[in-house]
């Protein structure tokens, strides 16, 4: 509106020149006043002025070099050379070692953590813990670059060290809260680690966190195995959350309501896997003396449960 009074008036005007279907010359002019105490277009004012030249083209391009069979398409991930030499444990010691002498927020710092990641994939399970045994120390400012590093590692000897790390009770909760977000995000689970994490589930008071991190791994192990029910490490999991329903999710205090609702919601998680709890959900969600919130969490863990297993049929219509 004209009772808007504008700070900055800008103006830019340039003049191109095109020879042959190429620019070969751009001239522009830009400039700024300040309007807010200009008085009749007086005040303080910014002029530039740029000019841009063609002086020759080349007549062979870079890209007529590039043998085609070098050229792949890939994601935008960090990717690493492949090298075939083999990394050591006391290579990966003494990577942490100048991690904690770095300045932690330089360039060299992000390099470093970077090639540790990488190492740390290249090792074995008694490599890794050996490393563990030498550099779980911790740096001038408290950090430990190992804890920060492995959950980025992603490998089955990598899940292993951390599920056992987790079991010492040798870090911080923070921390171990970080191991189980991580396992989100595992590109490509595998067997072993589902095996090595499931006792987790059994352990006194674990935590939210736990759960529904090593359901999340399981969904996503199972949205690319076929048949996934039938993998030991699977069943183990799911023989554990379904022991905590118990027959039909019946609950005597507040402690026990809390518990089976996040069990239901690690169901939930588990997706595919869960397509064998499908009879006990459907009586928790049934049955009339349950509280109302364990019958819509039950209903709620049928979320990722494929229609094969005919979710209607299971759940009584109309109540």
């Amino acid at each position: 509106s004209q009772s808007e009074q504008r700070i900055l008036s800008s103006k830019l005007e340039c003049v191109q020149s095109i020879k042959d279907g190429v620019l070969s010359e751009a001239k522009c002019t830009e400039s700024n006043l300040v309007t807010l105490f200009s008085q009749k277009g007086n005040g303080a004012k910014t002029q530039t002025q740029s000019s841009l030249k063609l002086f020759q083209v080349e007549t062979e391009t870079l890209d007529n070099k590039v043998d085609s069979e070098d050229l792949y398409v890939t994601s935008m991930l960090y990717e690493k050379e492949k090298t075939e030499r083999e990394v050591t444990g006391g290579e990966v010691t003494e990577l942490v070692w100048k991690l904690c002498l770095a300045h932690s927020a330089s360039f060299e710092t992000a390099d470093l953590f970077m090639t540790l990641v990488f190492e740390l994939r290249q090792l074995s399970l008694e490599a890794l813990k050996a490393v563990w045994q030498r550099s779980s120390f911790k740096c001038r400012d408290n950090w430990q670059p190992l804890i920060d590093a492995l959950p980025s590692c992603a490998t089955e000897a990598c899940v292993v060290l951390m599920k056992e790390i987790i079991a010492s009770g040798e870090v911080e909760e923070d921390k171990v809260e970080y191991f189980f977000w991580s396992f989100s995000f595992i590109p490509k689970p595998t067997s072993g680690m589902i095996e090595s994490l499931a006792p987790l589930l059994k352990s006194p008071g674990a935590s939210q966190s736990c759960f529904l991190g090593v359901t999340a791994l399981l969904h996503r192990f199972c949205s690319s195995y076929n048949s996934c029910d039938g993998v030991p490490a699977v069943q183990s999991v799911m023989w554990t959350l379904g022991k905590f329903l118990g027959r039909n999710c019946t609950v005597q205090d507040s402690e026990r309501l809390s518990e089976v609702q996040l069990v239901l919601k690690a169901i939930g998680n588990a997706g595919l896997a869960a397509a064998s709890l499908a009879p006990v959900l459907s009586l928790c969600a049934s049955l009339k003396s349950n509280p109302i919130e364990i019958r819509l969490a039950a209903i709620q863990a049928f979320r990722r449960i494929p229609c094969s297993v005919r979710v209607s049929d299971l759940l009584p219509a109309g109540d």
